[in-house]
């Protein structure tokens, strides 16, 4: 059917969008009653929308069937945080330990069979399920020992660097392994020739 001097078409609904009740988003129309979440069916706007190549969702959804996976990222990516530090604090790294499990099962080898696991934490080296895996410099970890060797800082994939299979913050990944000299925050480590 022909399109005179009507509008786009709606994304959601395929009508005519006229532009009074258009809607925008990612180069696509939509009705201001047609702009919902496809999961949730919420209302949406330019602050609560997240696009994903042709649906959108709200940011709580979209985080839930996109997010990073994984034990502790159950809310989706609203719900993601770091540990905050301040620079007067600083930790004391201690060995983490995985949680205690009361288990009537004598036998763990069947148990992980039964429940499909078959990586183990390259920290501590027991079995990790899908439930709590992370996956860093290409290893499966637990999410409580997906930390910094050094400094023993909770990490994420935006403060997370690997060295050698082991992970580190950046700050201390910074410290031990980056360049060193004039100009670099240690004057007094190259040696000047005469």
């Amino acid at each position: 059917m022909p399109n005179w001097g009507g509008g786009a078409k709606c994304a959601a609904c395929e009508k005519t969008v006229y532009h009074a009740e258009e809607i925008q988003c990612n180069g696509r129309s939509f009705h201001k009653t047609c702009f919902i979440c496809m999961a949730c069916r919420k209302a949406l706007d330019s602050t609560t929308v997240a696009a994903h190549e042709s649906e959108v969702y709200c940011k709580s959804c979209y985080g839930k069937k996109y997010g990073p996976k994984g034990y502790g990222y159950g809310q989706g990516a609203g719900a993601l945080s770091s540990d905050p530090m301040d620079n007067q604090t600083q930790l004391q790294y201690q060995e983490p330990r995985p949680p205690q499990h009361s288990s009537t099962n004598s036998n763990p080898v069947k148990f992980a069979q039964k429940f499909g696991s078959s990586d183990h934490c390259a920290r501590c080296s027991k079995a990790v399920y899908a439930a709590e895996k992370v996956m860093g410099a290409g290893k499966p970890w637990h999410k409580t020992c997906f930390r910094c060797l050094l400094c023993g800082k909770s990490l994420e994939s935006t403060t997370v660097t690997d060295k050698d299979g082991e992970l580190y913050c950046k700050v201390c990944y910074a410290k031990n392994f980056g360049p060193k000299g004039r100009g670099l925050g240690n004057m007094g480590v190259v040696e000047e020739s005469e």
